[in-house]
Order: C-alpha cells, then structure tokens, then sequence
C-alpha cells in the first residue's frame, strides 16, 4: 500500500484530511498568539522558550501524523500501523505538549474554578495511570476494537477519551505546576514502571496469540471510519504485505518497544535530573559554613 495508491484511491480529502490540517494550525496558532503577543493577559507569566516551542510544535506535528496522514487510512487495514498510531498518539505526543505548554498557560486554561476539582482528582497518579490503561486494554478487546473500526461515531469518541486519559496519566510525571506534579523522582520511577505493567498484559495477548484475533484486519472493514469518507471497502483491493497474525504480532511489537523506548527516554531523564538535585543539594551542604 503506497502513498501514491492511498491518494489515489482514497482521494485528497480523505488522505490527507484538510480540516485536520486547519484545527493543528488553529491550534498553534492560538499557542503561540497566548505565549507570544497575548501572555500578559496571564498572571505570572514569563516568556516561553525555543525549547519549550519545539517540544509543542512536534506534538502538534505528531498529533496531525497520526490522525490526519495516511496512518489513519492504513490504520484500518494493517494492525501494525494501527499499533503505530496508538503509540503516537497516547505515548509521545502528549508528553511533548506537556514538555512544551508552559505552567502559566496551563494554570490559566485548565485550572481554574469549575475544572480544579475535575483536575485535582483525575490527574492524581492512581486514578490516572489506571484510567489510561484500563481504556487502552478495553479498547482492544477484539468485540471493542471491531465494532469500533467500523462505526465513526465510537471510533472517534474513544480516541478523544484516550487522549484525554494520556494527558492525565503523563501529568504527574512531566506537568510543570505544583498543584499537579506531586510525586517525588524515586515515586516517578515506580509510577513509569508500573505503567509498563499495566499495559503488557495487552501487548502480550497480541503477540502471542495463536489466532487472529480482530476480523477487521482479516475480512477489512465495512466502512473507513475516515472523515468524510463511509464507502464500502473491499480489502482484496490493497497488496497487504502480511498475513493478518504476522501483522498482529507486528502490531503487538511496534506498540511494546514504543512503550519500552518512551518510558526508558523519561526514566533516563527522571533519574539524570534526580541525580543532578543531589549533586546541587550536597555541593550546597560544602559550601555551606
């Protein structure tokens, strides 16, 4: 399935989604109006950094990748790619938004009267880290995932419910406000290792299932849940590469070693930076008479 045969195939619109184009530039556009000309509305405000613009311009980048590229489209016929987006979407980019939203802008926004008490409880470590996880497995239970695929409505309800559960679940580690980033670094440590236990269970059924276990990936789905775009398709259509159980073991695989590569990426910073306040706190005790 090339790039060339998705477009032609699938058309523009639906490869590329244009108004998916629109809300990531809408969507930066506002960012960088609230950080740049806009911040001295905020209380307490200081000016962003290159950094921190990056990190928000990549995950804005990601978010569009996943959901408006022909990932999405090729989402609905290879498990493999399907597990990519995943990953993507609930893995990296939230933790590049988080990385790169300075704590002003998301105090101002998010926690304020109305959301504080929503905010105070769902992103407490447990209620979030089991949010995220019990979704992230629910949504594939083979019944889930098949109907899903083939009703847009729940397709894209259940996507915004896991992107607003990895949001939360990434909070207590990464979020830069004090009334959300609560735990300590050895607490962090444990908190990451314990989200890489509450999703190899998943991860695990899909690897080393003997069976395929999703039919959308063996019949193709009934409808391309893409935005404007519900025609019937006939998956004899596509020169899928793989047999549908290498595919889903493919799938299990990309999504365990983004996981193992992302949560290792933010153990290695959380423990540099720990590092880092002990060697700061111990040359202060030296210096101190």
């Amino acid at each position: 399935m090339t790039l060339t045969y998705f477009t032609e195939t699938f058309g523009f619109r639906a490869t590329w989604n244009p108004e998916l184009i629109l809300l990531t530039f809408l969507i930066g556009l506002a960012y960088f109006s609230l950080t740049g000309p806009l911040r001295q509305t905020f209380q307490d405000s200081t000016p962003v950094t290159r950094k921190q613009q990056t990190f928000f311009t990549l995950g804005l980048l990601g978010f569009y990748f996943s959901m408006g590229s022909p990932l999405n489209v090729a989402g609905h016929f290879l498990f493999s790619a399907h597990m990519l987006q995943q990953s993507l979407l609930y893995l990296v980019m939230p933790l590049l938004l988080l990385a790169g939203t300075p704590s002003w802008l998301i105090r101002g926004l998010f926690y304020r009267r109305g959301l504080k008490l929503f905010m105070r409880i769902a992103s407490h470590p447990i209620p979030a880290i089991l949010m995220f996880n019990a979704l992230f497995s629910f949504y594939h239970m083979p019944v889930i995932l098949d109907l899903a695929m083939n009703n847009l409505a729940l397709h894209n309800l259940i996507h915004l419910l896991l992107l607003v559960t990895a949001i939360l679940m990434w909070m207590p580690v990464v979020a830069p406000i004090p009334e959300i980033h609560r735990l300590s670094e050895l607490q962090k440590l444990a908190y990451i290792f314990a989200n890489g236990v509450l999703i190899t269970p998943a991860c695990a059924l899909i690897i080393f299932s003997a069976t395929p276990l999703y039919a959308t990936y063996v019949d193709g789905p009934s409808m391309l849940c893409a935005p404007f775009f519900s025609t019937p398709i006939d998956k004899s259509m596509f020169a899928v590469p793989l047999l549908p159980l290498e595919d889903q073991r493919l799938g299990g695989i990309v999504m365990k070693l983004m996981q193992e590569l992302t949560y290792g990426v933010v153990l290695a910073y959380i423990f540099s930076t720990w590092y880092r306040k002990e060697k700061n706190q111990e040359e202060d005790g030296l210096m101190t008479p």
